[in-house]
């Protein structure tokens, strides 16, 4: 259950490597989170996030998870939950492709698709049922800016994106009453030492101005969300404005802009 600080005093992380998850669970831990699941692949990566998140005084394990491996999402995510309740779920696994080679390859692009999108839909479900069988817990959904509007330069990575968006609303309107909070994330582009890893730095215009954003400003955007109960959180929040008007931008005007 969460503290008397709202904070959640345990977490599990889907894709244990992820710069934003491990923000998060930083600042978690910062807030009296004790326990800390890092889900992912097996990695010297996994396994150096967890001994530093160790070093900050939390109980991690982590645990062997594959995206791609969605026939084995109920049992290996299924025994997490019986270990002990989970009081917040972080979905931050993805993987942005390559937009010319994956239109080139359309298996690649499958990858990035079943990755994103398919695995995300697997997992999300999985521990939405957990969550709700315990009767409490949020569920994180990072989301990205690059859903908003499907554009020539990763509309593979983008058109992902806009999926797994539209069932995260969706699945936080069918747990609404639940106890279960679902909150979507959409980052803009991160600028971090593994931005390959988050999200392409190309996922909206003017990546060179405050609209780009960090792990550690995603983080704290998430921990603010978690307080307020949020449904949706934008990072930063200008973004809000910039996609509302670019939504409702004429597709012939919008091709030609330097987007």
């Amino acid at each position: 259950m969460k503290d008397a600080f709202g904070a959640p005093q345990s977490l599990l992380v889907l894709g244990g490597t992820s710069e934003i998850g491990l923000a998060t669970a930083r600042r978690l831990i910062a807030c009296r989170t004790r326990t800390v699941w890092l889900a992912g692949r097996p990695s010297p990566a996994l396994e150096s996030a967890a001994a530093e998140l160790r070093g900050r005084g939390a109980y991690v394990r982590t645990v062997d998870f594959d995206a791609l491996d969605t026939e084995s999402h109920e049992v290996t995510l299924g025994k997490i939950f019986t270990e002990g309740d989970i009081d917040m779920v972080l979905l931050a696994f993805g993987i942005p492709g390559d937009q010319e080679r994956d239109e080139e390859e359309p298996l690649s692009a499958v990858r990035v698709a079943q990755t994103n999108y398919t695995g995300a839909v697997s997992a999300g479900l999985v521990c939405a049922g957990a969550l709700q069988a315990q009767g409490h817990g949020s569920l994180v959904v990072l989301s990205s800016v690059a859903g908003e509007r499907a554009r020539r330069a990763d509309f593979i990575y983008g058109s992902s994106k806009a999926g797994l968006d539209a069932f995260a609303q969706g699945l936080g309107d069918a747990l609404h009453g639940t106890g279960v909070h679902v909150m979507v994330v959409r980052p803009g582009p991160v600028r971090s030492a593994g931005t390959a890893a988050e999200a392409p730095l190309a996922t909206i215009p003017f990546t060179r101005t405050p609209l780009v954003t960090t792990p550690d400003a995603v983080a704290a955007a998430i921990v603010t969300g978690l307080r307020r109960r949020s449904e949706t959180v934008w990072v930063p929040g200008a973004l809000r404005a910039v996609m509302s008007a670019l939504r409702h931008v004429p597709r012939p005007l919008f091709r030609r802009l330097p987007v």
